[in-house]
């Protein structure tokens, strides 16, 4: 950040990397080598995870560069929890694992949003992952007909963070209009009450790919929220806003105790 060029009072203390809150995780749908050296020398100091969106890794050209870019940058990089499952459906978890030794991925996924798996199976996997890798493990259905009740959300979440994860995600695909969201995107305000109200917050990581979202959570939970599902070309934008410097968050942090 250019603090000594602005020389611009009360903004709220961020986290220094690498950190454990105030994460902002990336989605990458399939940017190339050159759009990802952009990506870096613009939004690269302000992120600090990187999701091969869904399956795109399976399909993505020069994989272990970008991958290698990426961790050069300082950044972990994963696999969406959609390969992880597309493995686990065909029988073919050791042929994951070692994809993950193969890649250098030192970072994984685990979610059950798209296929059929009995919780116990799922942190299981938790487990066996986390002897390994860094594991993240995603909760809530891509189904936008499927509604898990806040009971269910917090017992999972502290099952899977029992087995081994080291944040847990709260879904929303890429459109965030399922999981924590109404298919309008309107945040589902008590579900996430009830998910604070049991789960450390610094261990979630919020799903939140429209601005209306990440504006509400860094209201609610101050800059250091962790969010993810973020645009490349919207990481900037995403720290004015933590920084209370747009229009939706101008007034958050002013005259507040810890802004420096």
């Amino acid at each position: 950040m250019n603090k000594e060029l602005f020389n611009l009072t009360q903004l709220p203390a961020r986290t220094a990397k690498p950190r454990q809150n105030g994460l902002t995780m990336v989605m990458d749908k399939g940017l190339s080598l050159r759009e990802v050296e952009d990506f870096l020398s613009n939004g690269g100091a302000h992120t600090d995870m990187v999701k091969l969106g869904f399956g795109t890794g399976f399909v993505t050209p020069h994989l272990t560069d970008k991958i290698k870019m990426y961790q050069s940058a300082g950044m972990a990089v994963y696999f969406g929890g959609t390969l992880f499952e597309a493995y686990i459906i065909r029988n073919q978890f050791d042929d994951y694992l070692r994809l993950l030794e193969k890649t250098g991925i030192t970072h994984c996924e685990v979610s059950d949003g798209s296929i059929d798996m009995h919780h116990d199976e799922k942190c299981e996997y938790i487990r066996k992952l986390a002897k390994v890798s860094t594991v993240l493990s995603e909760v809530g259905s891509k189904d936008a007909e499927k509604i898990i009740p806040p009971y269910e959300w917090i017992e999972q979440m502290e099952s899977e963070i029992s087995a081994g994860v080291w944040k847990v995600i709260a879904e929303a695909r890429e459109s965030g209009t399922v999981g924590i969201f109404r298919g309008t995107g309107e945040v589902r305000s008590g579900l996430v009450a009830e998910i604070i109200r049991k789960i450390p917050l610094e261990t979630i990581l919020w799903e939140a790919p429209l601005k209306a979202q990440q504006v509400w959570f860094i209201k609610l939970y101050g800059a250091n929220v962790n969010l993810g599902n973020i645009a490349p070309g919207e990481v900037i934008a995403l720290e004015t806003l933590r920084l209370g410097l747009r229009g939706d968050s101008f007034d958050f942090f002013l005259n507040k105790p810890e802004t420096v």
